[in-house]
């Protein structure tokens, strides 16, 4: 009976197959992963924003810096993936060389004659070679002799022939050979304690030690890269202070445990910092060193806040290691201040649930937006938004406003004529005011537009408690279009939007105003049928008027001239009696046809009334079922953004920000807000993708008591000061909300459902006994 045997690799050829395919299941997907891409361009926004003031080439020498490095490591990536897959060429090639150990036995083969040979050749065959190969003769081959017997014996002796059809060797049946792609020196008794010793330190010491650290480390941060212990901390201070102001905020970002040493191994203490931080704290008069408050009085908080304060206020820091301090903590800012916002909306939303007493008010949650683009901007709270642009100095801010010009803002510095804003900066070189208008290009200018409903099937109304969708759809544009253009101060600042039923004269005119040329919907737009039902009632009028219609009856005149008329009216018709005799037949004829095709008109014109009654009512059933069809697909459409596991990707616009370390994307904030009870609304959402257009949905529960609200939606930069910012007013009315009653279908009584159980017995005893007839049959 045959056996199994099993073959470790003495060669080292099956050895070769194996590594080459774990080491192409390991070459291939890092090469797709890990090789370095060269990001494309766009050139005209490399264009706009380029600029050749000071601090932005100091920047671009950094950041070419830090670029050299990543070129670097960039070419050892190329470098260490060429040489995998050299090595794994290398190993194709010496699989392909390496030959074939099993190879199918033919005695046809052996013997070197065709397959239809018949014995009398085959015997001849075989001679002839035998006088070569055999043992005896000079040229003999042990080895080969063998295969020639062996070759005959199956071909001539039919036992050995049925073996060898059967199961290819005229032996019979042997044992099954198991290759196994190892050395054969792994399962060697001599090696066997080392191979035990490598199998315990990969998977009992190192595999174990590595999950247990990537474990540990991850478990001590958020979703965002946050730690849990600074979360914690926002927590506990922002609970405290519902009304915080910038100057604590500030205290309480520099408090983060991002900058601790114990928290955080990038940190480094440097003995230097004990003689350069205290005379940096002299020069800011609002460090508050006076807070004993832990962890706002710890060293590595002073520090971070005083590196802040710093650069808020540009003043340059000559060491090299303080400099270096104040880059790690600029690039961990934006994301702490977005996380603080975070906890400002969860705070709101367990205080609206009980959990809380007091809430974050309004004013906490823009401080925190306006502390990160003045860190953004180097730029102190009540610095004036012009001097984000280059080469625009404090001094030169009292030129900007006078008797004949108040230019406050970007807005306005870009609304002026040429001539004027070219003389008012004429202490610029061309150079200069060229990187001014650079800048001022490359600028944003959103258009907001804002719509809220309710989405439900029956009722769009907005009642009490009811869930508001408010949509957002944003369209970025460059601010250079604007040039030279004459912009009102009131343009984009504040549009209200009233979303109640009644439609008032402004919004008539406004309507007639869009209904302009350029305002034509488009043909891939879908056109909402109206009109249908004024234009039947004026077809009904126009049928009634065109209809025929007996003669009205005239106004009754004296009746001496009535005698006179009738008295004539005699007198003629008796004269001309006798000569229209024989016209009397055909008169009547022609009235009586008169009188019929009157009266199939007046069917034909009921008919078509009624059908006239129709088509309103079908108009009605087709918008309705537009209507439908529309709000499915805006649902459809809801579903899969709520269900795409799709990540958007965090790039936008760059942002002209000289004194920042890194470059910094164009970001914003979306949120609905109550202005004037100071509350927030829903959780500002962060939109880090605004290149051109974008849509975002807030939503939020009606208030409880019905009554006219009227709300903002408000638009805010992370990058740029104030300037930027939209704010648009919403208007609910909110009704009251409709009694939830049971609906009919479902109010059964106790009398119908007896007789339902009822018949519903009897059918079941039917149903047995026409199962039981039918056996029978």
């Amino acid at each position: 009976m045959p056996g199994m045997q099993f073959e470790y690799d003495e060669e080292g050829g099956t050895f070769y197959y194996f590594l080459l395919s774990f080491w192409g299941l390991v070459l291939i997907p890092a090469t797709y992963y890990l090789w370095p891409r060269t990001k494309p361009k766009d050139e005209s926004q490399q264009s706009r924003v380029q600029c050749s003031c000071e601090p932005c080439q100091l920047k671009k020498t950094l950041l070419k810096s830090k670029d050299s490095w990543f070129h670097a490591k960039d070419k050892s990536l190329k470098i260490g993936l060429i040489i995998g897959w050299l090595i794994f060429f290398l190993l194709a090639y010496k699989v392909s060389k390496i030959q074939m150990d099993y190879v199918e036995y033919d005695p046809f083969q052996e013997l070197e004659v065709d397959r239809g040979a018949s014995p009398g050749e085959i015997k001849k065959a075989y001679r002839k070679l035998s006088l070569i190969y055999h043992p005896d003769k000079q040229t003999g081959d042990p080895k080969k002799f063998m295969r020639i017997a062996k070759a005959f014996a199956a071909l001539t002796d039919e036992e050995s022939r049925k073996n060898w059809e059967e199961y290819g060797n005229p032996d019979g049946p042997g044992a099954t050979r198991f290759g196994i792609a190892l050395p054969k020196w792994i399962v060697e008794r001599e090696n066997s304690m080392w191979v035990l010793a490598a199998y315990l330190l990969v998977f009992m010491i190192l595999m174990p030690i590595i999950v247990g650290m990537w474990w540990y480390r991850s478990i001590k941060f958020s979703g965002d890269q946050i730690l849990l212990d600074t979360t914690h901390l926002y927590f506990y201070f922002i609970s405290r202070t519902p009304n915080m102001i910038l100057k604590r905020a500030v205290m309480i970002l520099g408090a983060s445990f991002e900058f601790d040493r114990f928290h955080n191994t990038e940190i480094a203490n440097r003995p230097s910092d004990n003689e350069e931080i205290p005379t940096l704290m002299k020069l800011l008069p609002n460090i508050q060193k006076e807070n004993k408050k832990p962890p706002l009085c710890y060293p590595y908080s002073i520090k971070a806040r005083a590196l802040i304060l710093a650069h808020c206020q540009r003043m340059p820091l000559p060491p090299l290691s303080l400099d270096l301090d104040k880059q790690y903590i600029l690039n961990k800012c934006p994301y702490l201040l977005n996380e603080m916002i975070n906890i400002c909306a969860q705070q709101v939303a367990m205080a609206m649930a009980g959990r809380l007493q007091q809430s974050p008010r309004l004013d906490t949650v823009e401080n925190l937006m306006k502390l990160s683009q003045m860190i953004i901007q180097a730029l102190e709270e009540k610095s004036s938004s012009l001097l984000q642009l280059p080469h625009i100095t404090q001094d030169m801010l009292r030129h900007f406003v006078g008797k004949k010009r108040n230019i406050r803002t970007i807005r306005d510095l870009v609304s002026m004529k040429e001539e004027d804003r070219r003389s008012m900066l004429r202490g610029l070189n061309d150079s200069e005011y060229n990187d001014v208008m650079n800048v001022c290009a490359s600028m944003p200018d959103v258009i907001m537009e804002v719509t809220s409903e309710v989405l439900d099937d029956e009722d769009k109304s907005i009642t009490a408690g009811s869930i508001v969708t408010v949509t957002v759809r944003l369209t970025r544009e460059h601010l250079g279009l604007k040039l030279n253009r004459e912009l009102p101060a009131s343009e984009g600042v504040e549009d209200v939007v009233d979303n109640d039923g009644d439609e008032d004269a402004e919004d008539g005119e406004e309507k007639q105003t869009n209904a302009s040329p350029q305002n034509k919907p488009k043909v891939w737009e879908k056109q909402k049928k109206k009109g249908k039902k004024g234009g039947a009632k004026q077809k009904k009028k126009t049928k009634q008027a065109n209809q025929w219609k007996p003669a009205a009856p005239q106004a009754k005149p004296d009746a001496a001239q009535n005698n006179g008329k009738t008295a004539k009216a005699a007198e003629a018709a008796a004269e001309g009696a006798e000569d229209d005799e024989h016209e009397d037949v055909p008169e009547k004829k022609v009235q009586d046809s008169h009188v019929e095709e009157s009266e199939d008109e007046e069917r034909n014109d009921s008919e078509e009334e009624q059908e006239e009654t129709k088509k309103p009512v079908k108009a009605e059933d087709e918008e309705k079922d537009e209507e439908e069809e529309e709000d499915w697909s805006k649902f459809q459409e809801e579903s899969r953004k709520e269900n795409s596991l799709e990540t958007k990707s965090k790039e936008s616009h760059i942002v002209h920000c000289p004194y920042f370390s890194t470059e910094k994307q164009e970001w914003w904030w979306l949120y609905v807000a109550d202005r004037k009870h100071h509350h927030l609304i829903t959780a500002p959402v962060q939109i880090c993708s605004l290149k051109k257009d974008e849509e975002v949905q807030l939503k939020f529960s009606a208030p409880r008591k019905p009554g006219s609200y009227q709300y903002s939606v408000i638009l805010r930069s992370d990058s740029y000061l104030l300037d930027f910012d939209k704010i648009s007013n919403i208007k609910l009315d909110v009704k009251e909300a409709k009694v939830v009653s049971d609906h009919p279908q479902w109010d059964i009584s106790d009398d119908e459902a007896e007789k339902e159980d009822g018949a519903g017995e009897d059918t079941e005893e039917d149903s047995d006994y026409s199962s039981e007839e039918d056996d029978d049959d």
